[in-house]
């Protein structure tokens, strides 16, 4: 079964729920489960065929990928306007796909909660994790912006129906900033178009034939810009907290996971592939902008009193680096940028899981100075947030690490001044991981007035929660699972990158 097979098989779970009776709740939960899981196991199975197919390609032409692209579909759609129903991919888009897969299954088992609308929810994720799933495989523009605009519609009802701490709010600032990033997306593939002839909006048609510099460079920040407001980019990032925040669990895992990987990745493969003078002239720019949000993001976390806010702020932090690695023009920066865009969707799908779920639904309050001593009830919870915690802090033997590792050792030869700044975030990150696992699991400081070596067992202890789920278990394990297997050997996605992103730096198109 091919690759594609994702999209539809997800389209076909939403619709079939759609079909069930209102009132059959586990069944609905289990046809989503059982469709996110069909859609995963197909992707895997492409996945580990294509980098076996890489892996063979590297050692037939002396470690020199020739053409990284399989191409899946690739036939008329709209004649009139020439737009193609064109699916293809290669070592850029494959870890997204399965990224896209693993928080799919994820958030439907930490959503087993939910008992409001419960056919309506699950149809909106699929719907949403369906236009996902498009985006990362279009090879047309056309297509690539249907997709990627079906994608950001479910995400308004998801918030504004089954969020919380002013969700109307967060869901309309994340569309609006979402459809003016898109309104200046969709000018620059219109000028795209018209400045190539209006033959064809094929990317990798439009890659073979460069725009004239002139064009190149007013286009190029049109549409990285657009792309790059969805990734959270400093100074467009603000809708990204609050989303997050007002977002229920799977929303936010969803939304910190995959949804700002649609930002970066159509940072790379509408921007950056078709304007290569325009990347060069507004590299610098995208840097420093880069830098800017990793410091100001770890900074503004470290002050927030929200458990969840904290991790919004650290989503705007590592995406920083996602933008950071890609500005470097380097395979060691663009290999990091790719798979911190990985490592990142799974460490912050985590985090919000435990901030969401575990916590949240629990103690019904994300005020760090309400809460204390979870570790004693809920010690799964803590260890989750532990593990999830030292990925996002960059330790070895996590993915994050050999992400974050790449990109500063790309900005470095870029100039070691983006490596220095950017560095800096690194301990401000230890700092705020640290500061929220002691305010929100180890025990609670003694009230004034009180007796003894600063806490008491009446003041720290925590009355009686709901233990952990077993859907809960199993959906945190996996990610667990995940970040360790990519950080102890990170070749399973590295060698499929990096082949492509020198494909791409060679001009390879």
């Amino acid at each position: 079964m091919r690759v594609d097979w994702t999209i539809y098989l997800t389209f076909l779970g939403a619709g079939l729920i759609l079909l069930l009776p209102r009132d059959s709740k586990n069944l609905i939960r289990w046809v989503a489960l059982l469709t996110g899981v069909a859609a995963l196991l197909v992707g895997l199975k492409n996945y580990f065929d294509y980098n076996a197919w890489v892996n063979a390609e590297l050692a037939a032409h002396n470690g020199m990928l020739t053409d990284g692209f399989k191409q899946i579909v690739n036939v008329t759609w709209i004649p009139a306007l020439n737009v193609n129903y064109h699916l293809a991919v290669d070592g850029i888009n494959f870890p997204l796909i399965i990224l896209n897969g693993f928080v799919c299954v994820t958030g439907i088992l930490f959503s087993w909660n939910i008992e409001n609308r419960v056919k309506e929810f699950f149809a909106f994720f699929l719907t949403l994790i369906a236009g996902v799933y498009g985006v990362f495989m279009s090879m047309d523009l056309f297509l690539l912006f249907v997709f990627y605009e079906l994608a950001i519609i479910p995400k308004y009802f998801v918030i504004a129906i089954w969020g919380s701490t002013r969700k109307e709010y967060g869901a309309m600032k994340l569309v609006l900033y979402s459809f003016v990033g898109s309104a200046a997306v969709f000018i620059g593939i219109l000028a795209v178009y018209f400045s190539a002839g209006g033959q064809t909006f094929d990317i990798l048609e439009l890659a073979k034939h460069p725009l004239a510099p002139e064009v190149q460079i007013w286009v190029f920040p049109l549409i990285f810009v657009g792309f790059a407001v969805l990734a959270g980019m400093w100074p467009f990032h603000t809708w990204a907290p609050t989303g997050h925040v007002a977002a229920p669990t799977a929303a936010s895992m969803l939304l910190a996971g995959v949804v700002m990987k649609l930002g970066s990745y159509g940072c790379f493969r509408a921007a950056m592939l078709l304007f290569p003078q325009g990347l060069e002239h507004w590299k610098w720019w995208i840097a420093v902008l880069a830098v800017i949000g990793i410091v100001y993001g770890a900074g503004v976390a470290l002050v927030q009193k929200d458990f969840k806010f904290i991790i919004g702020y650290s989503s705007v932090s590592h995406m920083g680096f996602v933008l950071l690695g890609l500005a470097t023009l380097n395979v060691m920066g663009m290999s990091g940028a790719i798979l911190q865009m990985f490592s990142h969707g799974i460490v912050a799908s985590l985090l919000f899981a435990v901030v969401g779920r575990m916590v949240y639904d629990r103690t019904h309050t994300r005020q760090l100075d309400e809460l204390g001593g979870l570790a004693k009830v809920i010690p799964f919870a803590c260890v989750t947030f532990v593990i999830g915690g030292v990925a996002s802090m960059g330790m070895p033997g996590f993915s994050g690490f050999v992400a974050e590792y790449q990109i500063l050792a790309g900005a470095f030869q870029m100039h070691p001044l983006l490596a220095l700044v950017a560095g800096l975030s690194i301990p401000i990150t230890v700092a705020y991981i640290l500061n929220a696992n002691n305010k929100v699991f180890m025990e609670r400081d003694e009230p004034a007035g009180g007796h003894g070596h600063g806490h008491s067992d009446e003041s720290s202890s925590h009355p009686p929660l709901p233990p952990i789920t077993l859907p809960e278990r199993v959906a945190a394990i996996i990610l667990m699972a995940l970040l360790v297997i990519v950080g102890l050997y990170p070749s399973i996605m590295l060698n499929m990158i990096k082949a492509n992103v020198e494909l791409f730096l060679r001009g390879g198109r």
